[in-house]
């Protein structure tokens, strides 16, 4: 698959949620979806990140968007995430990886000189109408929701 730009349509997003429910792209239609890919449940920067969101979230909802998150973790590993921080929104557990590769975040990484193969954290804006607004591969975990905010200021 060729690599997401903005301006484009937005791969078909469809997986199951932390409780269970089915969760597609098209159940946001009408609406802005900041859909965030995060390497892992309960480690510090996706914690950090998940809590921006939740901390911002009703101002989110009052600008349009709905959230949703995306890792490779569980449901029930998502269930546990979810609860322990007061997540209001839905954790999609992509074990396949078919959302993650269609996005193209499931990727060769490196870190401390070492080469593997991991989740990308990116977050991509869409709009609603299906549409690619905005991607952003370099997320302030702490201050992601500002983060987005300033880009539609």
């Amino acid at each position: 698959m060729a690599q997401l730009k903005e301006g484009m349509t937005a791969p078909e997003v469809e997986g199951t949620d932390q409780s269970g429910k089915t969760v597609k792209l098209s159940d946001f239609s009408g609406r802005k979806l900041i859909l965030y890919f995060y390497p892992r449940d309960n480690t510090p920067g996706c914690t950090a990140e998940a809590c921006s969101l939740r901390d911002d979230y009703n101002s989110l909802l009052k600008e349009g968007f709905a959230v949703v998150g995306v890792s490779m973790d569980s449901e029930k590993s998502h269930r546990s995430f979810a609860e322990k921080y007061n997540l209001p929104f839905p954790l999609i557990a992509d074990t396949s990886k078919k959302i993650l590769t269609d996005y193209g975040v499931w990727k060769e990484k490196s870190m401390y000189g070492k080469t593997f193969i991991g989740i990308a954290r990116t977050t991509f804006i869409i709009s609603g109408k299906g549409i690619i607004e905005k991607i952003i591969s370099k997320v302030e975990t702490r201050n992601h929701s500002q983060q987005i905010f300033r880009m539609y200021k």
